[in-house]
């Protein structure tokens, strides 16, 4: 993050108003839809972050593309934030925006890397076994890592879960390389 205090005060403030309206939920699937468009499209993110693309073009870009989308209250937030000159922060703020929501609505979000991608009967078994470790209601976020050869991955609050063949390949490589018994020998 490039600025995740202003991050934080911007997704605090628009999660007030929209309790205050009610939109909570509506809002939140509005940013998850930002934060889908800005890691699909690296072109909205070079209009946010463009210096030489004035605030009124962007407004009308955003607008443009954003049409029918998203709400009229996240709408008013992205021209908001092109006022202010603030637009290059908004993948920032939607994903702090995310994080403050999963607070609020007691979400824990658990990351699961597997070398092949998981079915989803194995993914529920994964979501049930971690939901009864944690008093919180799991959100699984998957991903892909062919370098894990075999296994997996799981990361959820402050804990790392690595089940995975390659870290077992590195522990092996790690206990022959401080062999005791060769030194002993000679």
């Amino acid at each position: 993050m490039q600025n995740p205090r202003l991050a934080s005060r911007y997704a605090k403030s628009l999660i007030d108003l929209v309790q205050e309206k009610g939109q909570l939920e509506a809002v939140q699937n509005d940013m998850l839809f930002l934060q889908q468009l800005v890691k699909s499209n690296r072109d909205v993110v070079n209009l946010l972050k463009s210096p030489i693309i004035k605030a009124d073009k962007k407004q009308k870009i955003m607008a443009a593309i954003l049409e029918g989308r998203v709400g009229a209250t996240t709408l008013a937030f992205i021209n908001l934030l092109i006022n202010k000159a603030r637009e290059a922060f908004l993948p920032e703020i939607a994903v702090e925006y995310t994080r403050q929501f999963n607070v609020i609505k007691n979400i824990a979000t658990v990351k699961i890397t597997s070398a092949v991608p998981l079915d989803s009967a194995t993914l529920e078994a994964i979501r049930q076994k971690v939901a009864s470790e944690i008093p919180q209601q799991v959100q699984l976020e998957t991903s892909v890592n062919a370098d894990l050869i075999g296994g997996f991955v799981l990361e959820t609050n402050d804990n790392l879960f690595d089940a995975s063949v390659a870290r077992d390949l590195h522990d092996i490589k790690k206990q022959f390389s401080q062999n005791i018994y060769v030194s002993a020998i000679r």
